[in-house]
C-alpha cells in the first residue's frame, strides 16, 4: 500500500533530523567522515568556474544594455544631425545615406552581440545549478552512507552481546543501499565535473573570439562612415568659403544661353569628371542584395553602382536609390543602406 502524505512528511522530517544530527557529530569529531580529497578538488575548480562564469555573464549583460542604450542615442542624434543639415548644402543626399548606414551597422552589432555572444554565455552559464544541485545531492548521500556506517557499527558492537543477527543483516543491507547511491552519484560527478572544468577554453575562445570579431568590424565599418561624414562638412566648409553652399532659386537663375553654365553644374561636373552622363555619384555595395521585384537591383559585395535621377520622381521612395550596376549596366531601385558612397 502506498505511504499517505503524512507519513512521508515524517520520513522526510526524520531523515533530515538524522543528517543534521551525523553533520554535528563529524562536526564535534565525536565520528570520523568519508574524505576525498580528489573531489574536493573538483569542487574548488567548479565553484571558481561557476563564480567567473556568472560574472562575466552579469557584464555582458550590462554591456548589452550599454550598447543599445547607444544604439538608441546614436540613432536619435544622426536623425537630428540630418534635419540640421539643410537640403540645400551639398552633400545632403549623401549624409542621408551614411546615417542609413550607421543605423544598421548598430543593428548588425547589437544583433551579433546579443545571438551569438549572450545566448551562447547563457546556455553555457545555465548548466552550472543542475550540476551544483547533484552536488548537493551527493552531499546528502554520504552523509546517509557515513550515518548508517556509524549506525552499523554500533548494532554490530550491541548484537553481538545479544547475538541478534536479524538486526545485524538487516542493518547490512541498509548500509550497503546508502553505499550504493552515494558511490553511483560520486563516480557520475567524478567524470562530470573534471569535463565540465576543461570545457572553459574551447567554450570562451569560441564566445571571445566572436565578441572580438563582432566589435573589430563594427568599429572598422563605423570608422569609414564617419570618415564620409567628415568628408561631407569638409566639402560643406570648402562650398561655405566660396559662397556656394546653397542651391540658388529658380527666380535667382540668370539666364544663359547654350555654352554658359550655372555654379552648380560646374561643380557637379567638376565632381564626376568622367562619368557617364546624368551620374549623381557612386556607390560600392557593402552587403549582398537580391532583387524581390522586377524594378529592383541585385548586387553582390563590391559591386559599384552608378547612382541616378528616377524616371518618374513620384516613384521614389525614402531609403531607396535608383541606379546602374557598372559591371552589368542594369539599372533598377535598392536599398540605400546595402551600399557606401565612393
Amino acid at each position: 500500500m502506498a505511504e499517505s502524505k503524512g507519513a512521508l512528511i515524517a520520513k522526510s522530517v526524520q531523515k533530515h533530523a538524522g543528517r543534521a544530527k551525523e553533520k554535528l557529530l563529524q562536526n564535534l569529531g565525536k565520528v570520523d567522515r568519508t574524505l576525498d580529497d580528489i573531489f574536493e578538488e573538483h569542487l574548488q575548480n567548479f565553484n571558481r568556474q561557476h563564480q567567473t562564469a556568472t560574472r562575466l555573464q552579469k557584464e555582458f549583460n550590462n554591456y548589452i544594455r550599454c550598447i543599445r542604450a547607444v544604439q538608441t542615442a546614436s540613432k536619435s542624434l544622426m536623425e537630428a544631425i540630418t534635419e540640421v543639415y539643410e537640403s540645400g548644402w551639398s552633400g545632403h543626399d549623401l549624409l542621408y545615406v551614411q546615417a542609413q548606414n550607421m543605423e544598421m551597422l548598430w543593428q548588425d552589432f547589437s544583433h551579433k552581440l546579443g545571438d551569438q555572444v549572450l545566448i551562447p554565455l547563457n546556455t553555457y552559464t545555465n548548466q552550472f545549478p543542475e550540476v551544483r544541485k547533484k552536488i548537493e545531492k551527493r552531499g546528502r548521500k554520504l552523509v546517509d552512507y557515513d550515518g548508517q556506517r556509524h549506525s552499523f557499527q554500533n548494532l554490530q558492537a550491541n548484537a553481538a552481546k545479544r547475538r541478534d543477527d536479524v538486526k545485524v543483516t538487516k542493518g547490512r543491507e541498509q548500509l550497503e543501499e546508502a553505499k550504493r547511491t552515494y558511490e553511483i552519484l560520486n563516480s557520475e560527478l567524478h567524470d562530470e565535473l573534471p569535463a565540465l572544468y576543461d570545457s572553459r577554453v574551447l567554450f570562451f575562445v569560441n564566445n571571445l573570439q566572436t565578441l572580438f570579431s563582432a566589435e573589430q568590424l563594427f568599429h572598422s565599418e563605423s570608422s569609414k562612415v564617419y570618415a564620409e561624414l567628415e568628408a561631407i562638412t569638409d566639402k560643406l566648409a570648402m562650398d561655405s568659403q566660396r559662397g556656394s553652399y546653397k542651391k540658388p532659386s529658380i527666380k535667382a537663375l540668370p539666364a544663359t544661353n547654350g555654352n554658359a553654365a550655372s555654379p552648380t553644374n560646374t561643380v557637379q561636373r567638376a565632381t564626376l569628371a568622367g562619368l557617364p552622363a546624368g551620374t549623381l555619384y557612386r556607390v560600392r555595395a557593402t552587403y549582398r542584395y537580391t532583387r524581390e521585384d522586377c524594378d529592383e537591383l541585385s548586387f553582390e559585395v563590391g559591386d559599384i553602382i552608378r547612382v541616378v535621377e528616377y524616371d518618374d520622381p513620384d516613384e521614389q521612395e525614402e531609403g531607396w536609390l535608383m541606379g546602374i550596376k557598372e559591371s552589368t549596366n542594369e539599372k533598377g531601385m535598392f536599398p540605400a543602406n546595402f551600399t557606401r558612397p565612393i
